[in-house]
């Protein structure tokens, strides 16, 4: 299976547009000791040239062209994304899938309730059904694990097995249609892997950190991890107010009870932080943030990475 990073940041990417913290500041002064980076956007895919998307960035367009082999063929229509796979509903997960709608026939795995918000509860996603078959929605169950597929229903080998993780929607979901919802079904993370590779985890968004999560962690080779935030307070001490990370269900990284002293046990997987705020500051590589993550065996992803597992 290859795995490859097109996007690293969290929503609203680095620098943010209407940001001048002091990361987006010295990054467009040119005096950054770090890189820019696109919102969170993951593809994965076998030998063959069916690519499946984790999500669908609003970055996405940009980060197709840049990179090739998700340059359509020959053919007027033979572009070679064939699926996508939802982890929420957030707007950071969800509006690139309106760039991919010319017509282009996709599968989209999702849970009943986030396809309930996006297909049936927002009209813009009727421009995904113009044409029948132009977007078939199929439904996952946590614990349950399926096998990616085309339309055509062409299997790509890649197994992939959701875990729900929270039971919190958008906040664009009124309080009364979310109360309607499963709550299981708010917030995934996934696990994939082929016949004879190792096991990837993708957990973008992780609201808190259990013992059944760690175990099923620690049995990964890779893992994709919410790098959200270094601390609790972080947007706080920089907009003198607003939510902590926890209260925005990111775990943050630094303290007792940080994900990089929780996830400290972990020797197996591959461990690289992703989904990283523009006010993190671990984006500086001269920064003692920055060394703490790496002498704790972390990495902290950037655009355009990919490895084979």
């Amino acid at each position: 299976m290859r795995v490859v990073i097109l996007g690293s940041a969290a929503g609203g990417g680095f620098p943010q547009w209407n940001c001048s913290c002091r990361n987006c500041g010295a990054l467009r002064r040119g005096v950054f000791s770090g890189k820019a980076r696109g919102q969170l956007q993951v593809a994965v895919g076998t030998q063959d040239r069916s690519w499946f998307l984790l999500n669908a960035s609003p970055d996405l367009r940009a980060q197709i062209e840049a990179h090739p082999f998700l340059h359509p063929g020959d053919g007027p229509r033979q572009s070679p994304i064939a699926g996508v796979v939802l982890t929420s509903a957030d707007l950071d997960q969800a509006l690139g899938l309106l760039l991919l709608r010319e017509l282009q026939p996709l599968q989209i795995y999702s849970t009943i309730s986030i396809r309930g918000i996006l297909r049936n509860d927002n009209s813009m996603f009727g421009m995904l059904h113009r044409v029948p078959k132009q977007a078939q929605w199929q439904d996952v169950v946590s614990g349950i694990e399926f096998g990616l597929a085309s339309p055509s229903g062409a299997q790509s080998g890649i197994q992939c097995l959701p875990v729900s993780l929270g039971t919190h929607y958008p906040h664009y979901v009124p309080a009364d249609r979310a109360a309607a919802l499963n709550p299981n079904e708010a917030l995934l993370g996934l696990v994939l892997q082929t016949e004879g590779s190792g096991r990837l985890g993708y957990f973008p968004a992780v609201p808190k950190l259990d013992d059944a999560l760690l175990q099923q962690l620690g049995s990964l080779d890779v893992l994709l991890f919410d790098g959200t935030f270094w601390s609790d307070d972080e947007l706080i001490q920089i907009q003198g107010g607003g939510q902590t990370a926890r209260q925005m269900k990111h775990v943050p990284i630094s303290s007792e009870q940080g994900s990089l002293r929780l996830l400290s046990g972990l020797s197996r997987p591959r461990k690289i932080f992703v989904h990283i705020n523009n006010t993190n500051p671990m984006l500086d590589v001269s920064g003692p943030e920055y060394r703490q993550v790496r002498d704790a065996g972390w990495e902290v992803a950037e655009d355009g990475w990919h490895f084979e597992l």
